[in-house]
């Protein structure tokens, strides 16, 4: 596993967190997120999508549906990223941010962290 690189945004309080991996293998995903979960340990949501080979996946993480996953898959796939990983790591600020600028916030930190 690689790290490329990583992103924040903020938006009404709420931070959010982006990772972008190189996948040499699809076992490395699970690591991934636990190593991610230990260092965050206060965040509350871990949405994440990721290609590799001919597989895609994308997790919402309890967030309302729709809102992040496919956000992060989108960017992956727009900018054709194989075998790679995105985390969105958010960090609740005591504000629902509603989904329209949910859906926003996810995309804009997963493109950021793509540049």
């Amino acid at each position: 596993m690689i790290l490329l690189s990583t992103s924040i945004i903020e938006e009404k309080k709420s931070k959010f967190y982006g990772y972008l991996y190189k996948l040499e293998s699809i076992d490395e995903v699970k690591d991934i997120l636990n190593n991610l979960k230990k260092e965050h340990k206060k965040a509350v949501h871990f949405p994440y999508a990721y290609k590799y080979l001919n597989s895609a996946s994308k997790t919402d993480d309890k967030e309302p549906s729709n809102t992040a996953g496919i956000q992060i898959l989108n960017v992956l796939e727009r900018n054709n990223l194989e075998e790679h990983l995105l985390v969105i790591i958010r960090y609740f600020g005591g504000k629902k941010l509603g989904a329209p600028l949910l859906l926003r916030s996810y995309a804009k930190c997963a493109r950021m962290c793509i540049k």
